[in-house]
C-alpha cells in the first residue's frame, strides 16, 4: 500500500506540500497540485475520502444523522439511505444524537470538516443548527421550515390505530402521546384524537418524554400504577407498545384478553414479540432509499420534481388486539 512518502518521492516534492495539498492546510501552486494529482493516481493512493475528493473536486460522502440508533425503526431507516447512495459510489458516515442537541450540532460540525457533499437528517430542524449545510433531506423528523423534505403520513396512521381498536370492544383507553417537540409525535396523536373524539370514546392521556427504550419502560409502569383497569393502549411507537407487553407479562395481566395493544412503526422485532405486536406500519426502509435519492439529485443539481413527500402508512394485523365487534 503506497504512502505519503511514495506520493512525494514520485511526484519530486517534499513530504509537507503534499501534506499541505491533500489537507487543504495551506499554499500548493497548481504546478505542484498537477503533480501530486498524477502521483496519486499512478500509486493509487487512498488516504481517506475527504483528500481524494480535493483532487476530484467532488465528495463522495455523505452525512446520516439520527436520533437514536438503539430504536429499530432508524437503522431500517439508514439502510435504505446506504442501499441507495452505494449504488452511486457514495459513502454514509453515521451521527447517532441519542436525543441530544449538543451532539447533533458536535456531528454537523464533523460533517463540514469532513467536506460531505449532502446531509440527510432524522433530527428536527428545531433541535441542530443547519446554518452551513447543504444541500439537506430532511427524513421522518421533519419541521415546517424544511425545503427538502420525506416522511410518513403520521395524522392518518394515527387515524388508523385508533380506528382499529374502537372496532375491539375498547373500553379503558390510555393513549400514549410521544415527546411533544416532534412534530411527528403531534400528527400521531392528533390523528388518534380526532377519531376518539368524534366517537366519544373515554380516554386518557399518559406522556411520554422520548422515544427512547428507558422512557418507554417508565412510561409503561406509569400508564399501569396510574389506570390499573386500563383495557386498550394506543402506543406511540413499537417501542412502547413491546414495553408495554413485557410490563403486562410482570403483572400476569394477559394480552389481547385483559389488555390490548396497538404500536406504530412495524419494527422489525414486532413480529417477533409474544404475542406479536399489531401495528401500524410506517415505511422505514423506503423513506431512507427515497430521500437518498432526493439528496442525490441535490448534489448533483438534477430536477426535484417533488420537494416534499408524504408516504402513506397501514395497519398491520397480528395477535395483541381482540377479535372485531360483530355487528
Amino acid at each position: 500500500m503506497a504512502t505519503i512518502r511514495d506520493v512525494a518521492k514520485l511526484a519530486g516534492l517534499s513530504v509537507a506540500t503534499v501534506s499541505r495539498a491533500i489537507n487543504g492546510s495551506g499554499y500548493v501552486s497548481e504546478e505542484s497540485r498537477q503533480k501530486i494529482e498524477h502521483a496519486v493516481k499512478a500509486l493509487d493512493f487512498r488516504p481517506n475520502e475527504v483528500a481524494r475528493s480535493l483532487f476530484q473536486k467532488k465528495s463522495k460522502l455523505v452525512g446520516l444523522l439520527l436520533p437514536d440508533i438503539s430504536n429499530p425503526f432508524f437503522p431500517l431507516l439508514a439502510k435504505g439511505v446506504e442501499d441507495y447512495l452505494q449504488k452511486k459510489g457514495y459513502q454514509v458516515i453515521l451521527g447517532n444524537v441519542q436525543e441530544n442537541p449538543e451532539r447533533a450540532n458536535d456531528y454537523l460540525h464533523a460533517f463540514h470538516q469532513n467536506n460531505v457533499a449532502g446531509v440527510l437528517s432524522a433530527v428536527d430542524n428545531d433541535y441542530a443548527i443547519y446554518d452551513k449545510v447543504h444541500p439537506l433531506v430532511f427524513l421522518d423528523r421533519v419541521g415546517k421550515d424544511s425545503e427538502y423534505s420525506i416522511h410518513a403520513d403520521d395524522v392518518s396512521g394515527g387515524a388508523i390505530a385508533a380506528t382499529t381498536v374502537l372496532k375491539r370492544k375498547a373500553k379503558e383507553i390510555i393513549v400514549i402521546s410521544g415527546p411533544a417537540e416532534i412534530d411527528r409525535s403531534k400528527e400521531r396523536l392528533q390523528g388518534v384524537l380526532s377519531v376518539l373524539k368524534q366517537a366519544k370514546s373515554n380516554y386518557k392521556i399518559v406522556n411520554s418524554q422520548s422515544f427512547l427504550l428507558e422512557d418507554a419502560i417508565i412510561t409503561a409502569q406509569t400508564v399501569f400504577r396510574q389506570f390499573p383497569q386500563v383495557d386498550t393502549v394506543i402506543a406511540p411507537s413499537d417501542i412502547h407498545a413491546i414495553a408495554l407487553i413485557q410490563e403486562a407479562y410482570r403483572r400476569n395481566i394477559k394480552v389481547p384478553d385483559a389488555l390490548q395493544v396497538i404500536g406504530y412503526d412495524d419494527i422489525p422485532i414486532s413480529n417477533l414479540v409474544v404475542p406479536p405486536l399489531t401495528t401500524i406500519h410506517q415505511p422505514a426502509y423506503e423513506m431512507g432509499y427515497q430521500g437518498a435519492e432526493m439528496l442525490y439529485q441535490l448534489m448533483n443539481d438534477q430536477q426535484v420534481r417533488q420537494k416534499k413527500l408524504i408516504l402513506p402508512t397501514r395497519l398491520v394485523e397480528r395477535d395483541t388486539l381482540r377479535k372485531k365487534e360483530t355487528q
